[in-house]
């Protein structure tokens, strides 16, 4: 793992995203993925040999935390994170145009496809790949489908797509089960809720610097710097978690540090989003300030891929099956 590419990684991403004006219209950001397509971004962490960019998994951390900071409308964790990787565990060829992925169990007659897919952006989507009941990866075209269109809190696609006796291609996966493919999607989820919780952060420190009451900036009051601290902390702490995950996730030890981060990640995005959004007042609130954009986000993250509940549940289970807790926590042994 190259900790130097990752940091190179996300300043060029950050770079495009800075310099980029949204066009964020139906919840997806044509222009912005066509950048990133440009500069293969979108498929980071995807090996070239399988139609990919390259890179691990920390470099596919970096952007998709970058474009989370920056609210992107554009799904990094669904294709490059999920989908590619899919794709590329099945050693099927990777489709042209943007590949969606699905947590719903596929239902195949052979080689044909029929019934419904919750599909992340499926609208947008050339392809989708799913896993079908025996643990197969299939992979099929969007054309022809369905759509019945939802979104989630922070208006980004959450649709149902359904098949009509579509062909399809399919493989068995190395290794890979519908546990599997959750377990990789909260840590996606994690990193993400980071970002956002990141942005939450820098634009309270900025509002507070600048905004005078009663003669004297915000951030001179205790009662605003007790807020500030507060949320510093809870931001660190998801940062730490993600980072760990990540780490955990490149080693092929996944679990136990991916069910922390999201437990930690989900609980914080509600702290988070209450002290953001309490430190900008009203301001927060309104449909031209960015913060809105980060918190709707932090509120939908939260739930997706099993909320804190789930994973505590998760944690909890797998500290018994180890048999001692004290040797999982500080991870002696």
């Amino acid at each position: 793992m190259n900790e130097d590419l990752a940091d190179e990684v996300g300043s060029a991403v950050q770079t495009i995203l800075r310099d980029h004006a949204s066009s964020a219209a139906g919840g997806f950001d044509s222009l912005l993925w066509q950048e990133l397509i440009a500069t293969g971004f979108h498929l980071i962490g995807v090996p070239e040999k399988a139609g990919g960019s390259g890179g691990g998994l920390r470099e596919a951390a970096a952007v998709i935390e970058v474009a989370a900071f920056h609210a992107a409308a554009v799904p990094v964790t669904e294709t490059a994170l999920l989908a590619g990787w899919l794709v590329d565990r099945a050693g099927l060829p990777m489709p042209d145009g943007l590949t969606a992925v699905s947590l719903d169990t596929a239902d195949l007659r052979g080689s044909r496809l029929s019934g419904r897919l919750r599909v992340p952006w499926g609208r947008h989507a050339d392809h989708v790949v799913a896993l079908t009941g025996d643990g197969t990866a299939m992979v099929t075209t969007v054309a022809g489908a369905h759509v019945e269109p939802g979104e989630n809190l922070a208006g980004e696609p959450r649709d149902i797509l359904v098949f009509d006796d579509v062909p399809v291609m399919s493989a068995a996966p190395a290794g890979v089960d519908a546990w599997v493919l959750q377990l990789r999607g909260a840590l996606g989820r994690s990193v993400q809720m980071a970002g956002a919780a990141g942005a939450v952060l820098e634009s309270a420190r900025r509002h507070v610097a600048d905004r005078v009451q009663f003669g004297r900036p915000l951030a001179r009051f205790q009662a605003v710097q007790q807020h500030l601290a507060a949320l510093a902390a809870e931001v660190t702490a998801m940062r730490v978690g993600a980072d760990a995950a990540v780490l955990a996730a490149a080693a092929g030890d996944a679990p136990l540090a991916v069910a922390a981060a999201k437990v930690t990640a989900s609980s914080g995005a509600a702290v988070v989003a209450a002290i953001g959004h309490q430190l900008h007042g009203a301001l927060g609130y309104s449909a031209e300030h960015r913060l809105g954009a980060v918190t709707t986000r932090l509120w939908s993250w939260r739930e997706e891929f099993g909320n804190e509940s789930h994973w505590q549940d998760r944690l909890g289970a797998d500290i018994v099956r180890h048999g001692a807790w004290w040797p999982v926590v500080t991870g002696d042994g």
